[in-house]
């Protein structure tokens, strides 16, 4: 039978046929309370009714939330001399001591993304948790669905405000 171009066919006669707009595939599990509900340009609102403000970052890990500077200690500059993003060791601390590890690290770098410093990615690497590096708004949208999927023990979000600017 011939379908023209843009055509959908004829219409099927099957009784089985699915219904994706009432699809749920998360089978109505509730989001975490470290479930992001807004970015803001200084901070985050989280599910469980949690203000992070004051141009502090979030670190969300095994269900807890940690308010996050990394750009403490380093003039308020994330981006090395190359251009990659780049964070002292000690900002990992809560990665260090949690146990069991989180599988997977989104990483929110503000309003863009930046390549990664060797270091940094060697450092957390080593601790067994791979990196996904996004914006803050895509990681954030991509913690809440990892997170709901997986279990708040198997994603953790380290994510710097929107609203952040490298200090020149």
């Amino acid at each position: 039978m011939y379908c023209p171009a843009g055509g959908k066919g004829p219409a099927s006669q099957e009784d089985t046929q699915t219904d994706f707009g009432t699809l749920d595939v998360l089978g109505g599990a509730s989001a975490p309370a470290t479930a992001v509900d807004a970015c803001l340009s200084d901070g985050f609102h989280l599910d469980s009714g949690l203000k992070v403000v004051g141009g502090s970052g979030v670190l969300l890990v095994a269900g807890e939330a940690f308010s996050w500077r990394p750009f403490e200690g380093r003039d308020g500059r994330l981006l090395n001399a190359k251009g990659q993003w780049e964070c002292a060791d000690e900002a990992w601390g809560v990665l260090d001591l949690v146990w069991p590890k989180p599988d997977l690290l989104i990483l929110g770098l503000g309003p863009s993304t930046h390549p990664l410093a060797p270091s940094t990615r060697s450092y957390i690497n080593s601790l067994g948790i791979t990196i996904d590096i996004q914006d803050t708004r895509n990681a954030a949208a991509q913690f809440n669905l990892l997170a709901t999927e997986r279990g708040i023990g198997n994603v953790a979000a380290a994510m710097i405000p929107i609203g952040w600017r490298e200090r020149r």
